[in-house]
């Protein structure tokens, strides 16, 4: 292919990107003051973003060529914490995924959440990668859950797994964790009586490749809105085995899928930034 035509598909490329991303998605770097967690996790901003440094004690950062890295200081030191943590147990090094951009906001693909700053993905596969790889590993997730059966591949789980989540719903940072309803149900078989950490463990549809970690809002952040508890016991019931029921036919009308607007006080940070 001539280097004229490269150039072309490349400038258009990235055309297209940029007509299609949001405006939060064009802002490159952190917002500066003190850290803030605004709005909902699905709705919101932050100010005060701090980057997570690719490499640390018992983790790796993947996907660094989306710039999505970014959260808020409790979120960088629990995600620390955890690799540590995880390095001092015994498993190999946790490869961090998604987390925030550098002021939060809104995606225009890949989440609807991870908007304060607030939320991560950790990948159900361990590392270390090379540089080169662990910046862009399309292609490499391990998917944990057999699709055609709804049950953990047995192939692929380990103990690590067990132990990883365990280590991550323990610190009380945690509001609660996303995996997949299959995996939740392993959890619930093999969890054995040390059962209270399973509460946070909340099952939701895809998540077979990853979990996905939602902080409570910082004590400081006024401006922060939490979801609702997480319900009393271990989660174990009925309610997990309904996430396997066929689905009910939908007599309702189909939802508005007009997006809500931004706190105003995220709308005053796009006007600070000139991207709104």
């Amino acid at each position: 292919m001539k280097l004229s035509k490269v150039i072309l598909m490349t400038s258009l490329f990235a055309a297209t990107n940029l007509v299609s991303a949001t405006a939060w998605e064009k802002i490159s770097v952190p917002v500066q003051g003190k850290a803030q967690s605004i709005g909902g996790y699905s709705n919101g901003c932050i100010i005060g973003a701090q980057p997570l440094a690719l490499k640390g004690e018992g983790y790796q950062v993947i996907r660094s060529i989306k710039n999505r890295y970014y959260g808020h200081p409790q979120l960088v030191s629990y995600l620390q914490s955890l690799g540590q943590r995880a390095k001092n147990a015994g498993i190999p090094p946790i490869l961090i995924g998604d987390m925030g951009m550098p002021a939060g906001g809104r995606f225009s693909s890949g989440h609807a959440s991870h908007q304060t700053g607030l939320d991560a993905d950790i990948w159900l596969r361990f590392g270390p990668m090379d540089d080169a790889t662990a910046r862009n590993p399309a292609g490499l997730a391990t998917i944990m859950v057999d699709r055609a059966t709804n049950v953990v591949d047995e192939r692929l789980w380990t103990t690590n797994h067990t132990h990883l989540l365990k280590l991550a719903a323990t610190d009380p940072r945690v509001d609660r964790i996303f995996v997949n309803p299959a995996i939740k149900v392993k959890l619930c078989n093999t969890a054995g009586k040390d059962r209270e950490w399973l509460r946070k463990i909340r099952p939701w549809y895809a998540h077979d490749s990853h979990f996905h970690v939602r902080l409570t809002c910082p004590a400081d952040a006024p401006n922060c809105e939490n979801q609702a508890p997480v319900p009393a016991g271990d989660g174990c019931g009925d309610e997990l085995y309904s996430w396997f029921e066929p689905a009910k036919p939908s007599t309702s009308k189909p939802k508005d899928k007009t997006l809500p607007q931004p706190p105003q006080l995220c709308q005053m940070i796009l006007s600070s930034q000139g991207v709104n």
